[in-house]
C-alpha cells in the first residue's frame, strides 16, 4: 500500500464522505439508470503516515460539507467507484490539498475526491449503463483495492525518435497518423528537408511541437493561401482582404491589430481602481484602454460539452489577460450553433433523425452542458458573461452529392463562441524587447496529460480522426488557479512602467510546445528551456507529454532578471505556483534539455519551426448551387406563429442567461435580462469604464449562418448588420469607433465550400466594411466543419454552412442612455417600423420550422443607405426621441414586437397594411428597427428618415396582441399565451436540467400579469439622493478610517467592495489571507473588515468552508478573528463571505443560530436581481433603511439558509436579528423561486450577529452602488443608489 516520490515512502487512507446526490439528482439520475440506489463521496489520501487522533478529527471535519438534511439514506451495495483518470490531478484536489496544508495537515500529501455509486441488489446493471455515471473525458472506473494507483508515478518515459535517416520518408508519414499530427504532404516534404540539414533523425517531441505550431488551427493556412479561382489567380489572400478594412481607414483609433492575442482599440480616461504597493486601493486618472478578443472551442465541445466550452472561456479569457506585458479581462460573451435538440417527449415537426457518431455528444446533451461549463468557468474566475447568441439549425441537403452520401447541412459539430473585452494600460501595449539572459517563466498549474494535440485536432474533421485521438486532445479547466494567476498579473501590471512582465502570452493549442517558441519568437531571441524545472504532477510523462500537453491555467512570460524577486513575492502572496524554466538567447535557437536523461529532445532552429512552411494554395471552379423556392402554401398565422416563437433560435434564451454571475465587477450596466420581469432581450451588452464614470464599452453579436446556403455573401454582409443593428442600441460616439472580431467557420475542402467562404470574404472585406468605414482587427478561422461517420452501413456527413459570427465593439459615451426593448407605459406613443421595403424569406425561421429554406436571401442591398440609417438612428437617441429600440432579426417583425411585448408585460393593436403577404410582412428577417417613439412627433421623424418609417403598433393595456391586416382582424392572442409558447424552449430545457418544481414555478410566472405581479420595484424609507451624512457630521471626520477587504485565493469581489467602501470615505486596504497566516498583516490593523464574494478554493469544501476552516484550523489566525469579533469593529460578510463567517459562528458572539448556506433548492447558479425587505433591526449597517423594499443582484450557488435545529430561524427572528428577506413582486416574504433564488425558509437573505455590527448577506449590495449599476433603477435616486446607504452607514457609524 505505498509507493515511491521521490526518496519519500507514501500511503493511503480513504474517509467516507457525504451524499453526492441530493434526493432531486438521485431520482434524475434513476431515471437513466433504474438500478442505481445511492451515491456518496469517497476520499483518498496520500499521507506521510496514516491520520490519527486530532489530525483525523480534523481532516474528517474539513470533509464535512454540503447539505446535511433531507439528503438520501445510504442504500444498496456498492458497485462502481468513479475518480479521475491516471496522470491527472483534479481541480477539486488542487484546491481541496492547499485547504489541508493550511489547515495544518501537513501528513497529508494530496486529497482526491470519487463518487462511489451503489445499485439495488435486486436489480441488473447493464455494462452501458457506466456511461451515465462519469464523464470518460475526465474519470474512470476504479477497484476500491487498487486505489492506490490514483497516486502511482512511474518512471519518467523516453524521447521517441523517428528512422528518417534510415528508413526514409516514409516514416514521417506513418508517425504523422500514429501521432495524429494532421500534417500536409508539402509539410512532410519539408520536414524531411530540414532534417536533412540537420543530418539527424526528428525527435517525436520536434514532430509533435512543429504540427500543433503549423496546424490550421495555429497557422491560419487557408486564410494565408494563395488562391485561383475558375484558373484565375487572384490578387489577395482572405487574410488580406480582412486587413484591408484596417487600412481603409488607415487603423485609425486601433492601438494593435493582427499582431497580439487580442486587438486594442482607443479607451476613455478614466479613475482606475488598482492595488498598489502599500496594498491600499487608489484610484488613478489614465486612459483605460479596449481590448477585445473572440474564440471558437468547437471540436472539444463536440467531444465533452461541459469541460471543452468550460475551458474555450478559459482559453479566451487567458487571451485577454496576456495582451503585451499584461492586461486585464472584464466581461465576456457566449454562444452556441448546434443541430436541432430533439428534447425529449416534445419533438417538434422540423426536426430530423440524422444520427451521430458514437464519441460525440448529441445537440441536447451539448446544450445542458456546454452553457453550464462556460458558465461555470466565468462565475468562478469572476467575469461576467453578459452577451451571446444561440441557433439550432438542421435541414437535408437537396443536392444530389457526387460520392452518394447522406448529406445533412448542420451544426453535429458545434459552434461554441467565447470572447469578450478587456482593459489594458498604453504602457502596456506593446511588449519590450527581450534582454539577453532573461528569465522565461511558465506561470501556473502543473503539466498534466491532458489536452494532447488538440491543435492538430481540431483542425481535422470530426470523425477523421479516431476517438481516442479525440478525447485526448480535450482539456480540462481549473478557473481558481487562472484567477490566482491573473490577480499576479494584476499586481505586476499596477507596477506601472516597473512591470516586471516585459512579454507575456497564454498556453493554449500545444501547450507548452507552442507558447514558449512563440514567446521568443516574438522577443527575436532564442531560448535554452530545462524541461524537468516545468511544474509536472505526472512524473512519468515523456518529454513529448511534458512538452506538448495542453493542461490548462498557464502563462508564459519574459521576466527582467533583477525583477525575479518581486515576481516570486506577488505568487507567494497569491499562493500561484510558477516556474524559472529558461532563459533568452540572442541566437535563434531553441534547446530543451531534459536533465533525467541528459540529452535535448528538441534542438531546433526557430525558423525551421516557424518559419516558412510550403503556402497553401486553394482552387475552385465556380458553379451555381438552387435551392427550392419557398412554398408557404396552406400556411395560416395561427399555425406558424406558436411554431416559430417554439424554435430555438427564436425562443427565449433565459435558460442559459441565468446560470451566469452578470453582475461581478460592478461594471455591469446593460445585460441580456432587462425591464421590470427581467426578460433576456437586451440587444447589446455595455460595461462601465470605472467606478466614477458614466463612460464604458459596448459589444453585440451577430450571425445569419443559414443564408450562406443561399447567398454567402448576402449572409455575410447580413451578419455585419445585424451585429450593428443590435450595437447601435448603446450610446455610441460614432460610427467609425465601432471595431469588429470576425470568426469564420466552414467545412473547407470542396468547391462548393471553398467558394463560399471566398465569396463572403470577399463581400466583408473588400466591399461592405470598407463601405461603412468599420475596420476587422481582430478574429478566427475553424475550417473542419463537418462530421462524417457511418451508421448500417451507410457514410453519413453532417456538413456546417459557411458560417461567420461577428462581435461588435465599441467605445460608450454614458452607459445610462442605452436604449432597451422596454417599452415604456405611455399611451400616447406609436411603434414605427424602420425598414428599407424588401420582404425576403429565404433562410428564415417561418422557412426552417417548415423545413424549407427558399431561395432568395435577404441582403444589403446599398450600404450608404444602411450606413445612413445607423447614423440617423444614432442622431434621433441622442435627441431623445426614442424611447425604446429592437432590431428585426429572427423571427422577423412579429418576433421584435412580441419581445418588446413581453418586456413591459403591454398589449399590442398590431396593424399591416401596405402590403398583401401578410406572413412576409410579419416573418421576414431583413435589416430594420421597431421604435417607440411619441405619436406627436411622428410626422417629424418621418420627414427625417433615410428609410421607410411606418407606424406599425400601439399599446393595450390588457395585455392583449391583435393582428390586423388591411381591413381586417387576422389574430387576436394573449400575450401570456404567446409569452409561455416563447417560453417553452428555455422552459424545457431547464426543467431536464434543473429543479423541475422550480422550473414549473418560473413559467406559471408567466401567467402573471402586470398588475398581479408588478415585477421589480422599490420602496424606499429614505432618498437615495441625500447621502446619509456630510463629511462633517461623521464620526472621527477628520481621518479616513481603515477598511479591510479580505481576500482568499478564488475571491473575484474585491475590486467592486473597495470602490463601493472607497466612494463612502474609507480607506481600503488589499487584505489577503496569506497576509494573516505568515503574520504580515493583523485584523486589529483595521477598524473594519468585509470578507468578499467569489469562489474561496473554488468551493470544493462547500460554499465558504475552506475559507473558514483555513482559519479555524490555524491558531494564531483563528485567534485574530475571535479577538476582532469581540472588538466593536464592523464585519461584513457578502455571498462567499457570508458563507464564510456563518462556517465561524462559533467564534461571534451571538451566531449560536446561525445557519449554514448550501446548495441552491433549484440545484443551479443562479445569477439574477431579485428584491430584499430590509427587516427591522438594530444594526449599524442598516440604519435608516428598515422597511425598505430594494433591488439587488444575487449570484449564488448555495445560498439556501440550512438550519441545524428548526427552531434558529425563528430565535433568530425573536432576537432581530434577521437583516434581509426575499420578497416578490407584492413586495411579500416568498419561498417560490425565482424571486427567492435559492429557497431559503421565510426568505432569509441576511443575518446579524449580537448588537447588529457583524452584517451577513448572499445578495450583492457592492455591485450596485451606483444607480447606473442596477437593472431597476430609478431616476429619482441619483448618481448612487439605495444600497449605498449602507456603506454610508458603516462610515458614520465610526
Amino acid at each position: 500500500m505505498s509507493n515511491k516520490k521521490g526518496s519519500e515512502a507514501l500511503t493511503f487512507q480513504v474517509l467516507a464522505g457525504p451524499p453526492a446526490l441530493s434526493q432531486f439528482a438521485l431520482q434524475r439520475m434513476q431515471r437513466r439508470v433504474p438500478s442505481i440506489a445511492y451515491a456518496e463521496f469517497v476520499h483518498i489520501l496520500q499521507v506521510r503516515a496514516p491520520l490519527v487522533g486530532d489530525a483525523l478529527g480534523r481532516a474528517e471535519r474539513l470533509l464535512r460539507y454540503g447539505p446535511q438534511q433531507q439528503m438520501p439514506a445510504p442504500a444498496g451495495m456498492r458497485s462502481h467507484t468513479v475518480l479521475p483518470r491516471r496522470g491527472t490531478i483534479s481541480p477539486w484536489s488542487s484546491k481541496a490539498t492547499d485547504i489541508f496544508a493550511l489547515s495544518g495537515l501537513s501528513e497529508v500529501v494530496r486529497v482526491e475526491r470519487g463518487i462511489r455509486w451503489f445499485t439495488r441488489q435486486d436489480s441488473g446493471f447493464a455494462a452501458d449503463d457506466t456511461a451515465h455515471l462519469y464523464d470518460r473525458m475526465t474519470e474512470e472506473c476504479w477497484r476500491e483495492e487498487d486505489f492506490e494507483g490514483i497516486f502511482a508515478q512511474s518512471e519518467p518515459a523516453p524521447v521517441g525518435h523517428v528512422a528518417l535517416w534510415s528508413e526514409g520518408v516514409q516514416t514521417l508519414a506513418e508517425a504523422n497518423t500514429a501521432l495524429g499530427l494532421a500534417l500536409s504532404d508539402d509539410e512532410i516534404e519539408y520536414l524531411e528537408a530540414a532534417y536533412k540539414q540537420l543530418e539527424r533523425d526528428p525527435t517525436d517531441v520536434e514532430l509533435m511541437m512543429f504540427a500543433q505550431a503549423n496546424s490550421e488551427h495555429c497557422r491560419h493556412k487557408i486564410f494565408n493561401a494563395d488562391w485561383v479561382v475558375d484558373g484565375s489567380p487572384q490578387l489577395k489572400s482572405l487574410f488580406a482582404m480582412i486587413r484591408n478594412t484596417y487600412q481603409q481607414i488607415n487603423g485609425q483609433g486601433i492601438l494593435s491589430a493582427y499582431s497580439d492575442n487580442a486587438a486594442v482599440i482607443e479607451g476613455h480616461s478614466v479613475a482606475r481602481l488598482s492595488v498598489q504597493e502599500s496594498k491600499d486601493y487608489v484610484f488613478e486618472t489614465a486612459p483605460a484602454h479596449i481590448l477585445m478578443k473572440v474564440e471558437t472551442h468547437n471540436h472539444p465541445t463536440a467531444i465533452a460539452p461541459f469541460a471543452g466550452a468550460a475551458t474555450g472561456s478559459g482559453g479566451e479569457i487567458r487571451d485577454e489577460g496576456a495582451v503585451g506585458r499584461g492586461s486585464k479581462p472584464k466581461a465576456g460573451l457566449s454562444g452556441f450553433t448546434t443541430s436541432h435538440l430533439n428534447i425529449p417527449n416534445a419533438s417538434q415537426p422540423w426536426e430530423l433523425a440524422t444520427g451521430k457518431p458514437e464519441h460525440m455528444a448529441s445537440a441536447l446533451e451539448i446544450m445542458l452542458e456546454g452553457p453550464i461549463g462556460a458558465a461555470s468557468f466565468n462565475n468562478e474566475y469572476g467575469r461576467p458573461a453578459i452577451c451571446g447568441y444561440f441557433r439550432s439549425f438542421e435541414m437535408p441537403d437537396p443536392i444530389v452529392q457526387a460520392d452518394a452520401r447522406e448529406v445533412v447541412r448542420g451544426y453535429h459539430k458545434p459552434v461554441m463562441i467565447a470572447g469578450g473585452v478587456g482593459s489594458v494600460r498604453t504602457e502596456h501595449v506593446h511588449a519590450r524587447p527581450f534582454p539577453q539572459g532573461t528569465a522565461l517563466v511558465v506561470l501556473g498549474g502543473p503539466a498534466m496529460l491532458i489536452g494532447l494535440g488538440g491543435g492538430a485536432a481540431s483542425s481535422m474533421a470530426s470523425g477523421a480522426s479516431s476517438s481516442e485521438l479525440d478525447f485526448a486532445s480535450v482539456q480540462r479547466g481549473n478557473p481558481e488557479m487562472e484567477r490566482r494567476c491573473q490577480e499576479v498579473i494584476d499586481g505586476c501590471c499596477a507596477m506601472g512602467e516597473a512591470n516586471p512582465i516585459l512579454l507575456i502570452h497564454d498556453v493554449g493549442a500545444g501547450g507548452l510546445s507552442n507558447a514558449l517558441p512563440e514567446l521568443i519568437d516574438d522577443a527575436k531571441s532564442g531560448g535554452r528551456i530545462r524541461l524537468r524545472d516545468v511544474l509536472n504532477a505526472d512524473l512519468g510523462m515523456s518529454p513529448l507529454e511534458i512538452w506538448c500537453n495542453e493542461a490548462q491555467e498557464r502563462y508564459v512570460l519574459g521576466i527582467e532578471q533583477t525583477q525575479l524577486e518581486q515576481f516570486a513575492a506577488l505568487c507567494e502572496r497569491e499562493r500561484c505556483p510558477y516556474a524559472v524554466v529558461g532563459e533568452s538567447t540572442d541566437d535563434g535557437q531553441l534547446v530543451v534539455a531534459d536533465a533525467w536523461f541528459d540529452n535535448n529532445p528538441v534542438d531546433l532552429p526557430l525558423n525551421v519551426l516557424l518559419g516558412k512552411v510550403p503556402k497553401t494554395q486553394r482552387q475552385f471552379q465556380r458553379h451555381t448551387q438552387n435551392w427550392p423556392p419557398l412554398d408557404l402554401t396552406g400556411v395560416s398565422l395561427a399555425e406558424a406563429l406558436p411554431r416559430v416563437l417554439r424554435f430555438p433560435t427564436v425562443a427565449s434564451k433565459k435558460f442559459l442567461i441565468t446560470i451566469g454571475d452578470r453582475s461581478i465587477t460592478g461594471l455591469v450596466a446593460c445585460q441580456p435580462m432587462v425591464g421590470p420581469w427581467q426578460e433576456p432581450v437586451a440587444d447589446v451588452a455595455v460595461t462601465l469604464s470605472g467606478y466614477q464614470t458614466f463612460a464604458g464599452e459596448a459589444f453585440a453579436m451577430g450571425e445569419r449562418s443559414p443564408l450562406a446556403l443561399i447567398n454567402p455573401a448576402a449572409a455575410a454582409r447580413m451578419t455585419v448588420a445585424e451585429t450593428l443593428t443590435n450595437l447601435v442600441a448603446a450610446d455610441l460616439s460614432a460610427l467609425d469607433r465601432v471595431v469588429l472580431s470576425a470568426n469564420w467557420m466552414a467545412a473547407a475542402g470542396s468547391d462548393a465550400e471553398d467558394q463560399a467562404l471566398f465569396d463572403a470574404v470577399t463581400a466583408v472585406g473588400e466591399e461592405f466594411c470598407p463601405a461603412l468605414g468599420i475596420a476587422i482587427p481582430v478574429g478566427k478561422d475553424s475550417l473542419s466543419m463537418q462530421t462524417r461517420w457511418q451508421q448500417a452501413g451507410v457514410d453519413k456527413r453532417v456538413i456546417s454552412p459557411l458560417t461567420l459570427i461577428v462581435s461588435g465593439f465599441a467605445p460608450v459615451q454614458d452607459v445610462r442612455k442605452t436604449l432597451t426593448p422596454v417599452l415604456q407605459p405611455h399611451m400616447d406613443t406609436v411603434l414605427v417600423l424602420l425598414q428599407f421595403g424588401q420582404q425576403r424569406l429565404g433562410g428564415s425561421c417561418l422557412a426552417q420550422v417548415y423545413g424549407q429554406l427558399g431561395d432568395t436571401a435577404p441582403d444589403v442591398d446599398d450600404a450608404g443607405a444602411f450606413k445612413a440609417l445607423l447614423e440617423w438612428l444614432m442622431d434621433m437617441k441622442r435627441r431623445g426621441l426614442i424611447h425604446a429600440l429592437h432590431d428585426r432579426s429572427d423571427g422577423g417583425l412579429i418576433t421584435t414586437l412580441l419581445e418588446m411585448a413581453f418586456a413591459s408585460r403591454m398589449g399590442l393593436d398590431v396593424d399591416i397594411v401596405a402590403t398583401d403577404d401578410l406572413l412576409a410582412a410579419l416573418f421576414n428577417e431583413e435589416i430594420g428597427f421597431v421604435a417607440q417613439v411619441d405619436a406627436a412627433r411622428l410626422q417629424e421623424l418621418q420627414a427625417s428618415a433615410p428609410c421607410l418609417c411606418t407606424p406599425i403598433a400601439r399599446l393595450r393595456e390588457d395585455e392583449r396582441v391583435l393582428i390586423k391586416h388591411g381591413d381586417g382582424l387576422v389574430g387576436e392572442f394573449s400575450r401570456q399565451e404567446l409569452q409561455q409558447q416563447w417560453a417553452e424552449t428555455s422552459y424545457r430545457m431547464q426543467r431536464l436540467r434543473d429543479s423541475e418544481a422550480c422550473a414549473d414555478e418560473e413559467f406559471a410566472d408567466i401567467l402573471q400579469g402586470r398588475n398581479d405581479d408588478p415585477g421589480l420595484s422599490s420602496k424606499l424609507t429614505f432618498d437615495p439622493a441625500q447621502r446619509s451624512a456630510p463629511e462633517s457630521l461623521y464620526i472621527n471626520a477628520g481621518a479616513k478610517p481603515t477598511m479591510a477587504v479580505l481576500r482568499e485565493q478564488g475571491v473575484n469581489g474585491h475590486i467592486e467592495m473597495a470602490a463601493a467602501f472607497d466612494a463612502a470615505g474609507f480607506r481600503c486596504v488589499d487584505v489577503h489571507m496569506s497576509d494573516l497566516i505568515r503574520g504580515h498583516r493583523t485584523l486589529s490593523e483595521f477598524d473594519s473588515l468585509v470578507a468578499c464574494g467569489g469562489f474561496s478554493y473554488g468551493d470544493v469544501l462547500g460554499g465558504g468552508g475552506g475559507w473558514a476552516k483555513t482559519a479555524l484550523f490555524n491558531e494564531q489566525v483563528r485567534q485574530q478573528f475571535a479577538d476582532y469579533f469581540r472588538s466593536d469593529a464592523l464585519v461584513l460578510g457578502v455571498c462567499n463571505g457570508c458563507q464564510m463567517l456563518a462556517q465561524m459562528a462559533e467564534l461571534i458572539p451571538g451566531a449560536e443560530h446561525w445557519p449554514r448556506f448550501v446548495r441552491n433548492r433549484s440545484e443551479q447558479f443562479e445569477g439574477r436581481t431579485v428584491m430584499v425587505n430590509v427587516a427591522t433591526n438594530a444594526s449599524p449597517w442598516l440604519d435608516g433603511m428598515q422597511g425598505s423594499v430594494i433591488p439587488v443582484a444575487v449570484a449564488h450557488g448555495e445560498g439556501r439558509a440550512e438550519f441545524s435545529d428548526p427552531e434558529d430561524l425563528a430565535r433568530l427572528a425573536a432576537q432581530g436579528q434577521i437583516a434581509l428577506n426575499y420578497v416578490d413582486g407584492k413586495h411579500q416574504i416568498t419561498e417560490r423561486y425565482p424571486h427567492n433564488p435559492n429557497g431559503a425558509s421565510q426568505g432569509l437573505a441576511g443575518l446579524t450577529g449580537a448588537g447588529g455590527r457583524v452584517l451577513l448577506m448572499m445578495p450583492h449590495p457592492e455591485r450596485v452602488f451606483r444607480s447606473c449599476q442596477n437593472v431597476a433603477t430609478e431616476p429619482s435616486w441619483g448618481e448612487f443608489g439605495p444600497w449605498m446607504r449602507l456603506f454610508d452607514n458603516a462610515r458614520k457609524a465610526l
